[in-house]
């Protein structure tokens, strides 16, 4: 009889955002490795994510970390400021900085959403109470003994408990005894005394805690004051990027506290030298503050802190600029004081009020004193003092936090005792820097993978799933059946392929190739993906669970999507692995894909050639191919390899394709805009990119000269609405131009509506010159000369083929709209020839040609648009240009 396994279980204690960001990251490891899991968090608080940091509902309580730098994953640094876009602020920057109250909110959700997805293999249930003991049990497990009497057991726990608690050291007895001294400001009804009343509050202590509880506390007629022994507030955050810098040559040459004072602020006066300010420099530092941190000896981390504590303090850990203006403004009116000293003694006046006095020998008139002076060293909570006393747990160094190895706790001996872990505020005193966000997330993910590892499943022996092409994939049947719907509808170029890649991660969390296939399509098709979330998530799940050829093709879809030589990547993974359908799919340019920049027709039908042998006459395979033939304008043996592919697989989108652009350039309108029209309503009806294939028909329309039904397509099947983003330039707009330039469409152009379906971004720097060429056509149609004007200068500043073709082109369509014909005709003519380096297909830059034609008409030159009309017909008939041949007037203009 075989051993029924036993769930394990974590348990977390506090679910503020350490422990939230561990439970997220426990939810994904698990399901990724297919780890059955109970995690339970236990904390009294309503809300997980909130914690005490980002509780606070004033809205001028802000982060003071950018919202580019506070994503919950630190392989995703955009997720936070995408998630922001999503709920309500689609304005938003990285440079901006959310409320806390905000941030409390994502950190709520995105467990959510992690516990969704890992439904199914991790159980997630919340405690509302708190730990106050704990010990170990046979077995190696804990046993936590909660506050409402109850026991919970673990095969680990993670003690996310946050800083230290303020001990109020400073404070005379008297004034510690006195109900005018909040010890704990944050509890919840702690500040309803302060807001309530009209008197002045002393703030003990000036940095973060201190500046929002001045804010908060603001008001007209009161005098908020605050103190320390520096007196220092916390610096600003620069109003934009100040700069990067790499940090000091020959950092860890000598770390000697003395040597490396010296070097750091020749570094911060070499940062103002070069950027006009220290914060690059400062910021430079931070990767390799912990490892400097260790090196130093603890009497020289007691000096560190006794010299430069305060001021590393208030230069590294910033406040908001809005912030910082409020600050200002409260101190210009004399409303907030900062005073430099300690109180020496608390007296209570008769009124109830307190007459404190400080070590410069003033004394203020308060009627509160709010302790503001941030976490103790020593963590004094009934849990970790039983852990203490039980010598499960010892103080960090110069007694800060805990004592652990690499977050797991040490005990009495300097042993590795219980299971026992901890993140973030708690490692202080071996690591320094371990409270912030970005610091927090690396180790949750770290904790995660430790945790995880341990309990999850070996692979089994035995044969894996296949894909289409019989290439093995590293996971379960069901979801290797999704993949391979979602790669079979991607070959036919059909719907529902994004669909089924989704349907594979969510049966499978932890397959890189679904994860990579979603972000692929994302990034080349515009599917509505998250693609930075994908990517990551294929990146993890390669790091754990893929063979050789998996993990080259996540690292193929990283490369094109972050643009770091993803052609070359793709090449090389083909020649290695050439039955890989996706990758060959993404590396010829087609409807589907971009394909690999600068690779003409020779280069592709090498490409295919490689593969050939992997695909012994598959019908995509055979489907790329006839594409390609008729791009090199072999049409016949095109048409014979589309209808090859189309007797196997009628509904073959490539094949098709290949056959509109067979009919098209070799000026069989009417039977193809027949056929074409027939497959649409029969086999066609499931495909991706219809409106493409509508284009297609309407071009046919246009060459047999029927407007009315170029007009009735456009509407019925291309108008804003029906087709958006970059397919609505590509198919709506240069056909709404096509069919202005040769009179085929009377009354209004519609084209800034094909504009306003068009995402901002695309308009204004469009990534690639084939869709910078139909940005230019769609402003030229709707006459947007400062729009053209802005293009051409982003083209001049981008890549070759963007400054070489298409900067000149948008200066040839200025002219046009200017009505300066002889000098459009004159920059059109010229960049005929080079046209082909923007990709794309002949018919797609015929359009350029047209733009020519009308050109040199409007010009009056009558014999250079013969010549030209007559070339076009030699190459394919067509009504319509009849018609413009035979309406040219008989002399040319001199």
């Amino acid at each position: 009889m075989s051993e029924v396994r036993k769930r394990p279980t974590v348990a977390i204690v506090g679910a503020g955002a350490a422990g939230a960001l561990t439970a997220v990251q426990l939810c994904e490891t698990a399901a990724r490795r297919r780890t059955t899991l109970d995690i339970v968090l236990v904390d009294p608080a309503s809300e997980a994510g909130r914690g005490t940091a980002y509780a606070t509902p004033d809205p001028r309580h802000r982060l003071n970390v950018p919202a580019g730098g506070m994503s919950a994953y630190p392989d995703d640094p955009g997720h936070f400021l995408r998630w922001l876009c999503r709920h309500g602020e689609p304005a938003v920057t990285t440079a901006d900085f959310a409320t806390r109250y905000r941030y409390g909110a994502y950190l709520a959700d995105t467990l959510g959403q992690a516990v969704v997805r890992s439904h199914g293999t991790v159980s997630v249930s919340r405690l509302r109470t708190r730990a106050e003991g704990c010990a170990g049990t046979p077995g190696d497990r804990v046993a936590l003994h909660l506050a409402d009497g109850r026991h919970l057991l673990a095969d680990a726990a993670v003690l996310a408990t946050g800083p230290a608690a303020a001990t109020a050291a400073w404070a005379p007895p008297a004034l510690r005894d006195s109900p005018r001294f909040l010890g704990s400001p944050w509890t919840p009804g702690a500040l309803d005394g302060p807001r309530e009343s009209d008197g002045d509050v002393l703030l003990v202590g000036t940095g973060l805690t201190a500046v929002d509880l001045a804010l908060t506390l603001d008001r007209s007629g009161r005098t908020v004051h605050a103190l320390s022994r520096g007196g220092l507030l916390p610096q600003p955050h620069a109003l934009g990027p100040a700069g990067v810098m790499p940090a000091p040559e020959n950092l860890y040459d000598d770390t000697s506290l003395g040597r490396l004072r010296r070097a750091v602020y020749r570094h911060l006066s070499r940062s103002v030298r070069i950027h006009g300010d220290w914060r690059p420099g400062l910021d430079s530092l931070r990767p390799h503050t912990v490892r400097l941190w260790r090196s130093l000896t603890p009497e020289e981390r007691e000096e560190f802190l006794a010299r430069e504590g305060s001021l590393w303090n208030t230069h590294r850990h910033r406040m908001a600029p809005a912030t910082a203006e409020r600050v200002s403004r409260a101190r210009t009116a004399r409303r907030l004081h900062v005073h430099t000293g300690a109180v020496v003694r608390a007296t209570e006046r008769a009124d109830g009020t307190l007459a404190v006095e400080l070590s410069g020998g003033r004394t203020l008139q308060v009627a509160w004193v709010i302790d503001c002076t941030g976490p103790g060293r020593r963590m004094d909570d009934p849990l970790w003092r039983t852990l203490f006393a039980s010598g499960a747990a010892v103080p960090g160094p110069l007694g800060m936090g805990v004592a652990t190895r690499d977050g797991r706790l040490l005990d009495a001996g300097g042993r590795t005792g219980l299971p026992l872990f901890t993140l973030g505020a708690p490692r202080r005193g071996e690591l320094w820097e371990t409270t912030a966000i970005p610091e927090i997330r690396v180790q949750a993910a770290e904790l995660a993978q430790r945790l995880v590892a341990p309990l999850a499943r070996k692979p089994r022996g035995g044969r894996r799933p296949v894909d289409g092409q019989g290439l093995a994939l590293s996971t379960h049947a069901e979801a290797a059946a999704a993949h391979r719907s979602g790669l079979e509808r991607v070959q036919k170029v059909r719907s529902g392929a994004q669909d089924a890649f989704a349907r594979a991660v969510a049966l499978d969390p932890g397959f890189a190739l679904g994860h990579a296939a979603l972000a692929l399509l994302g990034h080349e098709c515009q599917a509505a993906v998250d693609v930075p979330r994908a990517l990551a998530d294929a990146q993890r799940s390669a790091r754990e669970r893929a063979d050789e050829r998996e993990r080259s093709f996540v690292d193929v879809v990283t490369r094109r999507i972050t643009g770091d030589d993803g052609d070359e990547a793709l090449v090389r993974h083909l020649r290695a692995h050439p039955g890989d359908a996706l990758a060959l799919a993404a590396a010829v340019p087609t409807i589907a894909f971009s394909g690999v920049n600068d690779l003409h027709d020779d280069d592709a039908i090498a490409l295919l050639d490689l593969t050939s042998p992997a695909y012994d006459g598959h019908w995509f395979h055979t489907s790329l191919l006839a594409f390609l033939r008729q791009g090199q304008g072999r049409l016949h043996e095109a048409g014979e390899l589309a209808h090859r592919a189309l007797a196997v697989e009628p509904a073959s989108g490539h094949a098709v394709h290949a056959l509109a652009h067979v009919h098209y350039e070799s000026g069989t309108h009417e039977a193809g805009r027949d056929w074409l029209d027939r497959w649409m309503s029969g086999r066609g009806r499931g495909a991706v990119h219809r409106a493409h294939f509508s284009w297609h028909i309407a071009l046919h329309e246009l060459a047999l000269d029927d407007p009315a039904a170029v007009r009735r397509r456009w509407f019925a099947q291309l108008a804003p609405g029906r087709v958006t983003g970059v397919r609505a330039l590509v198919d709506s707009g240069s056909l709404l131009w096509r069919a202005r330039l040769s009179d085929s469409w009377q009354g209004d152009l519609p084209a800034a509506d094909v504009l306003d379906s068009v995402e901002r971004e695309v308009l204004e720097r469009p990534a690639t010159a084939f869709t910078a060429l139909h940005v230019a056509v769609a402003l030229a149609a709707a006459g947007d000369l400062p729009a053209l004007r802005r293009l051409r200068d982003h083209a001049a500043g981008a890549d070759p083929v963007q400054r070489e073709v298409v900067a000149p082109l948008c200066e040839a369509f200025v002219a046009l709209v200017e009505e300066r014909f002889r000098e459009a005709a004159h920059g059109l003519d010229a960049l005929l020839p080079v046209l082909r380096r923007v990709g794309g297909s002949a018919a797609q830059r015929e359009v350029v040609e047209e733009t020519l034609l009308y050109a040199l008409t409007a010009d009056g030159r009558c014999d250079a648009a013969r010549r030209l009309l007559d070339a076009r017909l030699d190459r394919k008939p067509a009504p319509r240009d009849r018609r413009l041949l035979a309406a040219l007037p008989g002399r040319q203009r001199v």
